[in-house]
């Protein structure tokens, strides 16, 4: 259920482009969402308990998308990856397409309305399939979002270029922890 009372105070922590593509999106913040977002914006480390369809994944991707967002819009965006997701092989495509993908091009939707430069993030995902041309295209130039699998994210950590391209990382999403558990 929205908190349409915590909706204002809660958006104000975001871009105004993130906030209206959020209020064009949705009623308002969930629990979940108003609860995590102050102490996530804070760079606090947070655990969202809450059932399946309170909108954790998006209450940590918004915040992370929020972050690149002001980031190139500053001027300082680098080409390297800062946020990684983590979820296993069955929840990815939906989560990606739901909680990622959608929310980027509304944004990006919502800065041109507003008369400022696009935002254009990059996203990779990384699994067992990645075919090994895509790996060494993504080594040259790093995504800004890693999504990958648990198994992926072992295989990263375990190569030369993959633990070179998560260096830079400040943002770790793992979603369905119980299955990482």
């Amino acid at each position: 259920q929205p908190c349409q009372g915590l909706s204002l105070m809660t958006l104000d922590l975001f871009h105004p482009a993130v906030g209206a593509w959020f209020n064009r999106s949705f009623a308002g913040p969930t629990p979940a969402q108003a609860d995590a977002w102050p102490a996530i914006k804070a760079g606090q480390n947070v655990l969202i308990a809450a059932p399946t369809g309170s909108g954790k994944t998006l209450a940590a991707f918004l915040c992370a998308i929020d972050g690149l967002v002001r980031e190139r819009l500053a001027g300082e965006l680098k080409d390297e990856s800062q946020i990684v997701y983590v979820s296993p092989l069955k929840a990815l495509s939906n989560d990606i397409q739901r909680n990622l993908q959608v929310p980027l091009a509304g944004i990006r939707d919502a800065l041109r309305e507003q008369g400022l430069p696009d935002v254009p993030i990059r996203t990779w995902v990384r699994t067992g399939d990645t075919p090994a041309a895509e790996r060494q295209r993504m080594s040259r130039l790093p995504p800004h979002v890693v999504v990958t699998t648990p198994e992926s994210l072992y295989i990263l950590l375990g190569s030369e270029s993959g633990r070179a391209m998560l260096k830079t990382t400040r943002t770790v999403i793992v979603d369905e922890i119980h299955a990482m558990a």
